[in-house]
């Protein structure tokens, strides 16, 4: 089933502790319609994957910060790498070591930010 972005946005990250397999390829496939902009990484863990770019260092850091109060009010939390004007966002879950549809979520989330 393909979710859309505005699925995802409504919806709130749940607590993963693992225990649950990760998602599937077919289950993947109908999440990525909803994030086209996010690449899917198909090496273990899988996982999603945007490079976002500014004007400069501080636009930069201001768009992680967003991320961040974001992450923390989501309970999820993607790997974040800095370069001057570029910030590289890495989605995936850590407990269950690939995609949950908290992935998807966050991203959706963080390109509402973006626009």
């Amino acid at each position: 089933m393909n979710k859309s972005r505005e699925d995802l946005v409504v919806q709130k990250c749940v607590p993963c502790e693992g225990g649950i397999p990760p998602l599937d390829e077919s289950q993947i496939k109908g999440y990525l319609p909803a994030v086209p902009s996010w690449e899917l990484l198909e090496k273990e863990p899988k996982s999603i994957q945007k490079t976002f770019e500014f004007k400069d260092f501080e636009h930069a850091i201001e768009f992680v910060n967003e991320v961040a109060e974001l992450a923390e009010d989501e309970g999820h939390h993607p790997d974040i790498l800095i370069r001057w004007n570029k910030v590289t966002l890495t989605l995936y879950t850590h407990a269950i070591k690939g995609l949950h549809e908290n992935d998807f979520i966050l991203a959706a989330k963080i390109d509402s930010l973006f626009e």
